[in-house]
């Protein structure tokens, strides 16, 4: 198994694209210098000795000599040792809703994209446990069933959309179904479902789910994406943003509905929380999740690395120091010479 020790380090490539960019913009700039000095075949006799081709291969080499030394400060290691090894953990499920009534902005950027981002956290939060994602609009879909593969449980969340939903609506009942039969027939207890959702149900079951998968030890925790004065909800008509209408012509106000979602939370045996509390929210879900009873299951997993962030380093310096002695002058060897011709 392959990875980084220090993966956010690699967001440092970023620098790369930008000093190409600024190395681009001198390079015109500096072209446009010597034409303006004078004609330009004249200034070339006049600097007999400067190379033409020596300032990109220097800064190419100093460009991947950073590459390099980025990488290996991120640490690349090689998992080098692989044992069975006993964990205890709560399957938890992550319901998040992907109705069209999403896309209202009561919230910023939008109530989806919020919902998104605190998921995102969420898994982060709960690393240690079993994970598994159920996306609902009109229908409930199990988008990733239980695992601990936190990094693919972070794609699918970044990648959800009302697109990905067959009909639209927000099927909480259908959700809390789903997660109640997507749990292990073995474990009878250990389950928690957290869904995440603006709260507009419109099949009229969620409570009647709530209360059998509670019977069935699922404790459901409920976080409210949205206010309750709401807002239009916004979508695309021949090109055009628009609002989403009633059969009348009238644009359509979407609400929080926190008293169904409070009384939902309450019916599963857990707690209801609004998403504007940010981060104090989901501390609070890994606070009570862990305060459940925690199932032994066993996993095979790499629990010793191999580094190798030396190669990496090494090599960068060497180019540095190859960058370093490399003039800008022309060696006599290429003298009359143009590589680029």
């Amino acid at each position: 198994m392959f990875r980084f020790e220090h993966p956010t380090y690699l967001y440092a490539l970023i620098l790369l694209p930008v000093l190409v960019v600024l190395f681009v913009a001198y390079w015109q700039w500096r072209k446009h210098a010597i034409t303006r000095f004078g004609d330009r075949s004249l200034v070339e006799q006049l600097m007999p000795g400067t190379s033409k081709y020596k300032h990109p291969v220097k800064f190419g080499l100093l460009l991947l000599a950073m590459a390099l030394l980025i990488v290996g400060w991120a640490n690349p290691q090689w998992g080098s040792k692989r044992e069975k090894v006993n964990r205890k953990s709560v399957d938890v499920f992550i319901a998040l809703d992907i109705s069209t009534s999403m896309y209202a902005d009561d919230i910023a950027p939008s109530r989806l994209e919020r919902a998104k981002k605190f998921a995102e956290n969420l898994v982060q939060k709960l690393k240690g446990e079993r994970i598994g994602l159920i996306l609902f609009a009109g229908g409930a879909y199990l988008q990733m069933p239980i695992t601990t593969d936190y990094a693919a449980a972070q794609l699918f969340i970044r990648s959800a959309s009302p697109d990905l939903a067959g009909t639209q609506g927000t099927a909480i009942g259908e959700a809390i179904e789903l997660a109640r039969r997507s749990f292990q027939e073995e474990n009878k207890a250990h389950k928690a479902l957290i869904l995440i959702t603006d709260g507009e149900d419109h099949d009229g079951e969620a409570l009647t789910a709530a209360s059998q998968a509670h019977a069935e030890n699922v404790i459901q925790f409920t976080v409210g994406v949205g206010t309750q004065e709401g807002s239009f909800i916004p979508i695309n008509v021949g090109g055009r943003e628009d609002y989403k209408r009633d059969q009348s012509g009238q644009p359509v106000r979407s609400r929080l509905n926190e008293e169904m979602l409070k009384e939902l939370a309450s019916t599963g045996g857990g707690t209801y929380f609004p998403i504007s509390r940010g981060d104090e929210v989901a501390t609070a879900l890994e606070n009570r999740i862990n305060q459940m009873e925690k199932r032994e299951f066993e996993v095979r997993s790499f629990t010793s690395f191999e580094s190798y962030f030396q190669y990496f380093l090494g090599a960068g310096l060497v180019l540095l120091l190859i960058e370093f002695l490399i003039s800008y002058r022309k060696g006599k060897w290429l003298e009359g010479k143009d590589l680029f011709s």
